[in-house]
């Protein structure tokens, strides 16, 4: 089966009842994971959004003192997880500021990380490549939030 476009299911959405909807949302909750998280960040956490951030930030530390260290291949391994993570939270927010200050949080944790990251190319590349990232993020927003971010990124600096 093919799925059909956003604008035509948005053509037949218009044509469903409220209950007919609420069912059709609770059917699409039941088959992925990540429907389910999204329909549960839109009814009960985007009202506070610096809540849900802190929510992602406390998921954040607790992912980043389960990391086995025994290795720097296991550590990249976890470390592309919880970058996987955010950037799965970011797409629910659709908030840019968000995806900033995630990313900022992400590369906050990566750079006092212990064992240090500056003896793997590898991590100080996926390190360096959030700060453009985050560099590019900041760009497009509001000049007051580009200079608090903008200090923020100065502090981290490039490795």
């Amino acid at each position: 089966m093919k799925a059909v476009s956003v604008v035509t299911l948005r053509k037949e959405l218009k044509y469903k009842s409220s209950e007919e909807l609420a069912e059709l949302c609770l059917r699409l909750s039941r088959f992925k994971k990540e429907n389910k998280e999204l329909l549960t960040y839109l009814l009960f956490e985007a009202h506070d959004e610096s809540g849900y951030i802190d929510t992602v930030k406390t998921e954040i530390d607790e992912q980043f003192e389960a990391i086995n260290t025994n290795s720097y291949f296991y550590i990249k391994k976890s470390v592309r997880k919880i970058l996987r993570n955010i950037k799965k939270y970011a797409r629910y927010s659709l908030k840019k500021e968000t995806e900033a200050e995630l990313l900022l949080y992400f590369c906050q944790k990566l750079k006092t990380f212990k064992p240090t990251i500056k003896n793997n190319t590898t991590l100080i590349n996926i390190y360096n490549r959030q700060l453009a990232q985050i560099e590019k993020i900041v760009s497009g927003l509001h000049e007051d939030l580009q200079y608090d971010f903008g200090l923020m990124i100065e502090e981290l600096g490039y490795l």
